[in-house]
């Protein structure tokens, strides 16, 4: 088959898809937006029978500035129409896309070309939780309006991919559950592997020797930057003073350093690294932590959580319980609080026992990547989506 694989982010478990549909003879082209700051995967063809292309031309989105962004994200969505009619694909497969490049996409059936939905994200449930809770009033009408849209491209698509089984009560409301496989996500073993943590990148950024609480990721709606600050204050009031490490773009950025400034916290803030130094990154942590706001486990499963899993560290998570990624973090015997300030205190109870003990801390990273091994097996989450694309061409070629 000729395969489109289009991924907005340019995140490292679907280029690794490509790679291995491309490796059983397929032609991939695997797509990705330039416009979209965030830590990229391997973009670089290595694998004959696959090539990296892109939408959009550098420019950054702006993602406070929601009118710009609704039209260059509608200009983006044009332009993966355009791509595909270049490529002239069997079938598409589509993942986290924002709603007004996902409705323009969803012509594709138009061109003849059936495509599959990796849902990501539950963007509709996002938006209106977020203005339950008044972050923001007008994303209340959002909501409204990229609800009707995701649902109206869910309709469209020949198949869905959702990640996590919550996910399927949404397309049980939008009719669109009778087409829905659900297939986690995973991380690349082969490209995440765990390190010693004294490397050449703690090295080049003074964290040799030094107690570290790090993160590394996107920083947004769904996250709460200023809960970081606070963990590090925690523990050096309570005696066992950390730095701070936090690698992202956004706009998180100047929130953090106004937040640690106040506080008198130590942070080291760097924006998104090299993909192939991920390894050194994440080893260079004592203590890896991710987070998610408490409305959010439902439409959401950090893929970070993966990433950290196979860096083979210990982890804390200020995440909702009934998340799939807490769940993973506790069968690794790591920690699951939640993302309150209420919980801090048992979270920097947890890493400061962690911090006191190597040998305990030895023992989780170990566990974190066994786990990782037994979970992420690329060659069976492979079969399943070749199965889907093959089914889809098949259908649409009858």
């Amino acid at each position: 088959m000729r395969i489109l694989v289009h991924d907005y982010s340019g995140h490292p478990f679907q280029a690794q898809l490509s790679r291995e549909l491309a490796r059983r003879g397929h032609d991939v082209v695997h797509s990705t937006c330039t416009a979209y700051v965030s830590g990229k995967g391997d973009l670089v063809s290595d694998t004959p029978g696959l090539r990296f292309v892109t939408i959009g031309d550098g420019t950054a989105l702006r993602k406070q500035a929601y009118f710009r962004r609704l039209r260059q994200e509608t200009l983006l969505g044009f332009e993966l129409a355009r791509q595909v009619r270049r490529e002239k694909p069997d079938v598409a497969m589509l993942s986290n896309l924002p709603i007004p490049v996902l409705v323009v996409a969803a012509v594709l059936r138009r061109m003849g070309v059936p495509w599959v939905l990796w849902h990501q994200d539950v963007t509709a449930v996002a938006l209106r939780n977020f203005a339950a809770a008044d972050v923001a009033r007008a994303m209340g009408v959002a909501a409204r309006v990229f609800g009707a849209g995701e649902k109206w491209a869910a309709h469209r698509a020949a198949a869905i991919v959702v990640i996590a089984e919550s996910f399927v009560r949404v397309h049980e409301e939008w009719g669109t559950a009778g087409k829905v496989t659900v297939i986690p996500n995973w991380a690349p073993l082969d490209e995440i592997v765990p390190v010693e943590r004294a490397n050449a990148w703690s090295a080049e950024h003074g964290l040799d020797g030094v107690r570290t609480v790090l993160y590394s990721g996107t920083l947004g709606l769904k996250h709460n930057p200023v809960l970081l600050v606070r963990l590090a204050e925690r523990l050096r009031q309570e005696g066992a003073p950390v730095r701070l490490v936090v690698v992202n773009d956004g706009p998180a950025v100047p929130v953090l350093r106004e937040a640690a400034a106040a506080r008198g916290v130590e942070l080291t803030l760097l924006p998104f690294q090299p993909y192939a130094r991920l390894p050194e990154v994440l080893g260079s942590g004592d203590v890896l932590v991710v987070l998610l706001a408490a409305d959010a486990g439902e439409f959401s499963v950090p893929s970070k959580t993966l990433s950290y899993l196979c860096a083979g560290r210990p982890v804390l998570g200020l995440m909702p319980a009934d998340n799939l990624a807490a769940h993973l973090l506790r069968q690794a015997g790591s920690a699951v609080f939640a993302p309150e300030e209420s919980s801090l205190d048992e979270a920097c109870a947890w890493v400061r026992e962690v911090l006191a003990d190597p040998a305990r801390a030895e023992a989780l990273g170990k566990e974190s990547r066994a786990l990782a091994e037994r979970e992420f097996a690329l060659e069976d989450c492979a079969s399943r989506f070749e199965d889907i694309l093959r089914s889809v061409h098949l259908t649409s070629a009858r």
